[in-house]
């Protein structure tokens, strides 16, 4: 049992020291750390109190205070500037940069008002976004006077229809709880599909490393092929959870940093702002789940390559399986209730991903994850103990590896 623990220590600590592992945790940890402080950091480049400045030539001499009215409420990031000059001198005057955009306004054939808007750049941003919409306002206001329309009857012309979606189920979760179920359950299942890929690679690679440089040999004159890969598969999957509280660390550390700011934005549009315990917990269990599973299948067919070129050919087929769970939840998160997403939840190899998609968006009765997480230790169970037969096998094999026949081979290797 010493030397187990051992091999879990070198497995562990040699990949925490690793060169790849410290720069990818600081490049993951620098990316939450730049998405939760993004307003800060544009702010930071345009300064805080950035207003973008624009032209003003009104034809009409009416609609240039009108819209500056319109304007403070919707936007008060721009500033309007009417000015007497020519279009021409004006457009110099924006290509020169004194000026973000010219906004020229005039009466059309209607006695409606009609806008041109010209920049360096014709890319769409919240400047013409909110002055088309303040411009809509003031339409909708002159169309209203023209048909002599009181500014009841013209609210009530523009009211949206009232809908509203009610379940008849005692408990089902509302529109809103729906949507924002839908934003954390998405952002999680990116999270668990990568970190299991990365992680499964991580050990089939490992295996083949040391098979590759025949301190195989070495280690299994003292150390059983059994021991050797459920501590590679514990010690890397240490190394995971470390690499994961490190960025969950950082991005919690950041959001509460900038909770006020993101309030009513992405925070709460995906569901962050009403993260529950339960959610948490699932996703960490269906995480450690799925990792085991794909690990222990990782080990086995590294164990079966010679060569670290052959290690991504081998385990193509292990991908795949994730690639069909993580495509098959993404379906879900349109048609959760599907008997087809319904079906998949039960099938270990998708398990870790489409039952987590049903818990989050659902309000399943609790036998159903229950179940589905017995069938996953079930099927690790199961896997492990095939996968130990061949591992035993798999790692006394060398030459190049042509096909799975490979682990009829090993298997005959682990008799003798």
């Amino acid at each position: 049992m010493n030397n187990f623990w051992i091999m879990l220590g070198h497995a562990y600590f040699s990949k925490l020291k690793a060169k790849s592992f410290i720069i990818t945790t600081v490049l993951l940890a620098t990316g939450i750390f730049i998405m939760a402080n993004i307003g800060l950091i544009i702010n930071a480049f345009q300064g805080e109190d950035h207003t973008d400045q624009v032209a003003v030539i009104d034809e009409s001499g009416e609609f240039f205070s009108m819209l500056e009215e319109e304007l403070l409420i919707l936007n008060d990031n721009i500033e309007l500037q009417l000015v007497t000059d020519s279009e021409e001198a004006v457009e110099v005057q924006v290509e020169e940069g004194i000026y973000d955009g010219l906004l020229h306004l005039s009466y059309d054939a209607e006695g409606l008002p009609e806008a041109i808007y010209k920049a360096t750049s014709l890319s769409e941003n919240a400047t013409t976004s909110s002055i088309h919409v303040a411009l809509s306002h003031i339409q909708s206001s002159i169309a209203a006077s023209q048909l002599d329309l009181s500014m009841e009857q013209l609210a009530l012309l523009n009211a949206p229809v009232s809908f509203t979606q009610e379940a008849i189920v005692e408990g089902a979760r509302s529109a809103e709880e729906m949507n924002q179920a839908r934003g954390i359950v998405y952002i999680l299942l990116f999270f668990i599909y990568f970190s299991v890929i990365m992680y499964a690679n991580m050990i089939a690679t490992e295996v083949a490393t040391e098979k590759s440089s025949r301190v195989m040999e070495i280690l299994i004159s003292s150390v059983s092929p059994v021991k050797q890969m459920f501590a590679k598969i514990i010690g890397v999957g240490l190394v995971g959870l470390t690499q994961l509280t490190i960025l969950l660390l950082v991005g919690y550390l950041s959001i509460m940093k900038n909770q006020d700011e993101l309030v009513g934005g992405f925070f709460d549009v995906f569901g962050f702002g009403d993260l529950s315990a339960p959610i948490i917990m699932y996703a960490i269990i269906f995480f450690l789940l799925g990792y085991f599973l794909y690990a222990t299948l990782a080990a086995l067919l590294g164990s079966l390559v010679s060569r670290i070129e052959d290690v991504q050919q081998m385990i193509l087929p292990m991908t795949f399986l994730v690639m069909i769970g993580f495509f098959i939840a993404m379906f879900g998160l349109g048609a959760p209730e599907s008997t087809f997403i319904t079906v998949t939840s039960y099938i270990p190899f998708f398990t870790p991903m489409v039952m987590f998609l049903r818990v989050g968006m659902l309000n399943i009765p609790t036998f159903e994850p229950i179940l589905g997480i017995i069938i996953m230790l079930a099927a690790i169970m199961l896997l492990a103990i095939f996968g130990a037969r061949i591992y035993r096998g798999g790692v006394l094999m060398y030459g190049k590896s042509n096909s799975f026949k490979d682990i009829k081979k090993a298997i005959e290797l682990t008799k003798k």
